[in-house]
């Protein structure tokens, strides 16, 4: 008997999982795809908190107003206390003094584009799965992929537990940190950072929320303590997820149980003791080590890894769900375009995994640089050498962590500056908080730029949309990129006409007028100089001083609409 044959096999039915199977249905109905899922939803999975580029997913995915009716808490930002200071600092997606109250479920529209959800996994991930299954996928839970067969880089089946064998022309691992294809293909993983911490939490039911901002509006807590910092999410109206990290030394050194460790820690944080002083909790302390690491191959013949089996990135600016969604929809794309067959399949592959690899490794490194101006932990400010180093660049200790907050990371959104939610407006905000004291923008230094495009050669990247994988022109010098598209694309082109600063912000404000290709003019042109100064950093624009003309007097105040301290939870404590 021959066995059953699919066009993509997937292991896993987590998000990533989910994800993928929605788009491959979404936009190639007739491909044959299964989901094998070893547990039964629903389930818990730790890992709660999105960024907004996960909205745009779901939307994408036809499950945004799914997500919406369960009634998860809407994340407006986040709230840090960091480090040895007692300020309380909040980070928000969009101005609040502009966030409207509007009755839910709400649509995917105006300011809800700019947000995000803080959600119970055990809800969430089943209405993800579901949502597959409703679009053609078949879905089987509880099945175990017991053993992967193979003939060099080539997957040829899988043998489930039963006996069982299963083919398919693709095969996604989205099996999480168990990585079961990707340790199977024998892909060895690295930990591109010394940090080395654990990670333990529970569920609270009737925990008190630090702040609600309209209907369902809130921020999840970060709280940093003498020996680590504490996560506060609130995942509906009654349930909560808390936990508490801190290095696995400090672990081992206690030699408490992992329950006394978690209540002790808790104990010494006093909002989090008064928001809990009314709530119980399920009593089921969960533990994991909390490790950053990156696979070395995503992708091989006929199989891709997806979610957690490529890398996993420090929970410290919840990147995790953002990369899982993101790097599964632009796989389930790759498959879609090797069905097609009109484009170069290795370059496709190529690509996908180059970016993946890319995209957290920046978050890694962010997350390093995080907890680099943290003296509670290990001090790291010795590694960012190591880390400039990496991008080809020899720096001190401290010309290289004011490098890393100051446009070290770009192009976390392809053809816009900017990472983990923040753009480079804020990442030089953290980086004053972090440096005690405002950080300079290098356009102000002159007020006339010149495109420089000298030893850089023309090729091409891939962009993602509807559902087509489209060529995109692009610039490459040594390891570094210049995108042709977005806002690179436009300055680019102003570059070419105009020199002086005072008609690059002229022809900016009338294009951006003019297309409404930004909320307002206003945010177009600070997106637009944010991005000039990437360029300026990275050498595709070089800069003069013409002293008869004035300059742009740009500055990054650590206090601003989008981040801010928190005197009302400072006056609570």
């Amino acid at each position: 008997m021959s066995s059953p044959s699919y066009d993509v096999l997937i292991i896993g039915g987590g998000p990533a999982g989910s994800t993928a199977a929605s788009l491959l249905k979404k936009y190639n109905p007739g491909l044959r795809v299964l989901v094998l899922e070893r547990e039964t939803f629903p389930r818990e999975h730790v890992g709660e908190s999105q960024l907004p580029p996960i909205s745009k997913i779901l939307d994408e995915m036809g499950c945004w107003d799914k997500v919406e009716a369960a009634n998860f808490p809407i994340k407006v930002g986040a709230t840090y206390r960091w480090g040895t200071s007692d300020d309380l600092w909040d980070f928000e997606f969009l101005p609040l003094d502009t966030f409207k109250d509007e009755a839910r479920p709400a649509k995917y529209e105006g300011q809800r584009v700019q947000t995000a959800f803080q959600v119970d996994r055990a809800i969430y991930d089943t209405i993800l799965l579901d949502h597959a299954a409703e679009l053609g996928a078949e879905v089987r839970q509880n099945t175990k992929v017991a053993k992967i067969h193979k003939d060099g880089d080539r997957v040829t089946g899988v043998e489930l537990s039963d006996g069982s064998r299963i083919e398919a022309k693709y095969y996604l691992d989205a099996s999480g940190n168990s990585g079961i294809l990707r340790r199977a293909m024998g892909i060895a993983t690295e930990a591109p950072t010394k940090l080395r911490n654990v990670a333990m939490w529970d569920y609270w039911d009737n925990a008190e929320w630090s702040v609600s901002i309209g209907t369902g509006g809130t921020r999840v807590l970060v709280l940093s303590i003498d020996v680590g910092w504490i996560w506060f999410i609130p995942l509906g109206p009654t349930r909560t997820s808390i936990g508490f990290i801190c290095p696995a030394d400090h672990y081992k050194k206690m030699e408490m149980t992992t329950e006394e460790l978690y209540l002790s820690a808790l104990e010494k944080q006093p909002l989090v003791k008064e928001l809990t002083a009314k709530a119980t909790r399920d009593g089921k302390v969960q533990a994991t080590k909390d490790w950053s690491f990156l696979a070395d191959r995503l992708v091989g013949e006929n199989w891709f890894l997806i979610g957690e089996s490529c890398g996993f990135a420090d929970p410290i600016l919840a990147a995790g769900m953002t990369l899982a969604h993101g790097g599964a929809r632009e796989a389930a794309y790759t498959i879609l375009e090797l069905e097609r067959g009109e484009l170069d399949g290795e370059a496709l592959k190529s690509h996908y995994c180059e970016t993946q690899r890319t995209r957290i490794t920046q978050h890694i490194r962010f997350a390093d640089f995080w907890y680099s101006a943290n003296k509670q932990f290990t001090d790291l400010q010795e590694y960012t050498t190591e880390i400039a180093k990496d991008a080809g660049l020899r720096l001190d200790p401290q010309q290289a962590f004011q490098w890393l907050g100051t446009g070290g990371f770009t192009g976390d959104v392809a053809g816009q500056a900017g990472l983990g939610g923040l753009d480079l407006g804020g990442v030089k905000q953290i980086t004053g908080m972090f440096t005690d004291g405002t950080v300079g923008w290098s356009l102000s230094k002159y007020n006339k730029f010149k495109l420089n495009l000298k030893r850089a050669r023309e090729d091409v990247v891939f962009s993602y949309k509807d559902g087509r994988i489209e060529t995109q022109k692009c610039w490459k010098r040594g390891q570094k990129t210049l995108l042709d598209s977005g806002l690179y694309a436009l300055l680019i082109q102003v570059l070419q006409q105009h020199q002086d600063i005072a008609t690059i912000a002229q022809a900016l404000m009338q294009y951006l007028t003019k297309t409404k290709a930004a909320a307002t003019p206003e945010l177009g042109l600070q997106l637009a100089l944010q991005s000039l100064e990437v360029m300026l950093l990275e050498g595709w624009v070089t800069g003069k001083l013409d002293k008869k003309k004035p300059r742009l007097n740009l500055n990054s105040p650590l206090e601003g609409q989008m981040i801010h301290k928190n005197k009302d939870l400072a006056d609570k404590l």
